[in-house]
């Protein structure tokens, strides 16, 4: 049972990742970007550390610790891809380990994708890779808080969804 909720959570983490992605990138479209979904979801035009996102960023700093040398700037798209798609996947699996033995519910998304929206404030600005909280304007944290909220959502509802027996899911 353990594992299955584990694996119910990765599967349900990636619907989350999706949903998520999916309003940041109409929000990049209604200003004006052109870029099309795929080549915006897989981080196209990313070829150097400046222009990085915060997943390539901290995905850098710990692997070059690790390694104990630097990385090509030719390796941020795929790093960025993997830590932003593997973070989205690792919390999903941590929402399923949560949940493994009671029923999920949608609405236990929203303080779910709110306490991930949190982490990300407390741990990123140790990386370097973000500003204290209180240094953002308020917009800048509600846009990021919502879409968090949608990850935090459509993964308690995918959770849910996959928890149910096939056979039963008509029913619903």
């Amino acid at each position: 049972m353990l594992v299955s909720s584990i694996r119910r959570g990765i599967e349900a983490g990636a619907v989350g990742t999706l949903a998520m992605d999916t309003l940041l990138y109409r929000r990049y479209r209604a200003g004006h970007g052109q870029t099309s979904f795929l080549a915006w979801e897989s981080s196209e035009g990313v070829d150097d550390w400046e222009k990085a996102p915060a997943p390539a960023r901290v995905a850098k700093l710990v692997l070059e610790r690790a390694l104990k040398r630097e990385l090509p700037a030719s390796s941020a798209r795929a790093l960025n891809n993997l830590t932003h798609w593997g973070f989205g996947l690792a919390t999903g699996g941590a929402f399923g380990l949560a949940f493994r033995s009671r029923r999920s519910r949608v609405w236990h998304g929203l303080p779910f994708g709110a306490a991930v929206w949190a982490a990300g404030y407390a741990v990123l600005p140790q990386f370097g890779v973000y500003e204290q909280i209180w240094k953002y304007d308020r917009e800048t944290l509600e846009q990021d808080l919502s879409a968090h909220l949608v990850f935090g959502t459509a993964t308690a509802a995918a959770f849910s969804l996959l928890s149910v027996p096939r056979n039963q899911r008509s029913a619903r």
